[in-house]
């Protein structure tokens, strides 16, 4: 896949993933995370994506600070509906496990956190949580940037006529990846207990 070079430059996340162990998939279920992933998944990048994959990062250093996450072991809530807004999180359709073990079911659901606008993270082995808001207003997009997608969307635009657009929309992205993932005012981690 041919994408922006700063991808490869964005902080990576790893993880232990014991079923990943089980099933072979992984020497010690280690598995590294990168941003190409997260867009691959998206199937586009944009500041929501970037945010998104920040804000994992952020909740999964602060909850596990000595090691790798461990994947499955972590709940997930959603401050806001799941039809409202666009997480691109799936429903409760997760992994029934194997054996009564590596379950991932239900481990992410929606609107429990009215009135705010963080996501919270929950591990699953000890209760430990952290709440994980994103604030762009400090990650600022390129002035035109309403003109270039207008001039983008045209139908009759030509691939050179959409590039400014897809650059300064990839610029943001970019400052927001390699200035901001550890920015507190970008990133507003709070303890939950």
């Amino acid at each position: 896949m041919n994408h922006p070079a700063f991808y490869d430059k964005a902080p990576r996340i790893v993880m232990r993933d014991p079923l990943a162990a089980f099933l072979g998939a992984a020497d010690d279920g280690l598995l590294e995370y990168r941003y190409l992933d997260a867009v691959r998944l998206a199937g586009h990048s944009c500041p929501t994506v970037a945010g998104a994959y920040l804000i994992a990062r952020a909740a999964l250093r602060a909850l596990y600070p000595d090691k790798p996450a461990e994947r499955g072991g972590i709940a997930v809530h959603m401050p806001a509906a799941e039809d409202e807004g666009v997480t691109g999180a799936a429903g409760n359709n997760g992994f029934h496990g194997i054996g009564g073990r590596f379950v991932r079911q239900a481990l992410l659901d929606f609107a429990t956190t009215p009135g705010t606008a963080a996501v919270q993270f929950s591990r699953r082995d000890n209760g430990d949580a952290v709440a994980v808001e994103l604030d762009l207003a400090t990650v600022p997009a390129a002035a035109n940037l309403r003109s270039l997608m207008g001039a983008a969307l045209d139908p009759a635009a030509t691939t050179a006529q959409r590039a400014p657009f897809a650059q300064a929309w990839q610029d943001r992205v970019q400052r927001l990846l390699l200035e901001h993932a550890d920015d507190p005012q970008v990133l507003r981690l709070t303890r939950l207990n």
